[in-house]
């Protein structure tokens, strides 16, 4: 079973991705310009889709920083959970 997508392990899930700790993910970064490419992004989107989140690729791409990514994720995840940041 996935891990349940919290503020936590969408930090780190990012960091992971980036080679970096989670307290050193900056969720106002751009996830492009952080070192993200389209499939990091999209290994990524599969598992917070795994994990309940309905979100797409281009849910993703219209939004310019981790904390838009944070935030969309937290609104689609599964369970009704309210964004928590």
């Amino acid at each position: 079973m996935p891990q349940p997508l919290t503020p936590d392990s969408f930090r780190a899930d990012l960091a992971e991705f980036l080679y970096l700790r989670p307290d050193e993910v900056d969720l106002d970064d751009n996830p492009l310009d952080a070192g993200l490419d389209s499939l990091r992004i999209v290994t990524l989107l599969e598992r917070w889709q795994a994990a309940g989140a309905d979100v797409s690729f281009v849910d993703l791409a219209e939004r310019t920083s981790f904390a838009q990514w944070w935030r969309l994720l937290a609104e689609r995840r599964g369970g009704g959970h309210h964004a928590d940041t």
